[in-house]
């Protein structure tokens, strides 16, 4: 495939975390971290397999997940300023749960906005509203 990987892993929060660094970040990424996410699931089916209980492995390749944790937190904040500088609630997504959970834990300890999922199934979309708005 004409990719140089190296990896290293580390023990922490009761989790294996391999940290990939590559020449071709794309392939192994994937359209919005499709591919990785394929490959941590692979990973920790093989090795749940081999081992025969469940340990979890989590993959990151050329720091991706930990940047795209940064954005979305980023974004989360700049849409609670909107919203209380408004006083009208926005809508977003659709998100994962992983991203979902981003998103609320960055705006969990303002105390003039909430945010509440709305959905069915895996993707769902987020409210951010201030404290105190009904719709």
């Amino acid at each position: 495939m004409g990719a140089q990987f190296e990896v290293e892993g580390f023990i922490r929060e009761g989790g294996i975390y391999l940290e990939g660094r590559t020449n071709r970040e794309g392939m192994l990424i994937g359209k919005e971290g499709k591919v990785l996410d394929s490959l941590q699931f692979l990973i920790n089916r093989m090795v749940k397999k081999r081992l025969g209980e469940s340990i979890k492995i989590y993959l990151d390749i050329n720091q991706y997940k930990a940047k795209k944790v940064e954005r979305l937190s980023k974004m989360a904040l700049r849409l609670g300023k909107k919203v209380k500088k408004s006083g009208k609630s926005i809508l977003i997504g659709p998100y994962n749960p992983h991203d979902r959970r981003v998103i609320h834990l960055a705006l969990k300890n303002d105390p003039s906005i909430k945010t509440e999922s709305l959905g069915e199934g895996e993707m769902k979309k987020i409210r951010i509203f201030p404290v105190g708005h009904t719709t």
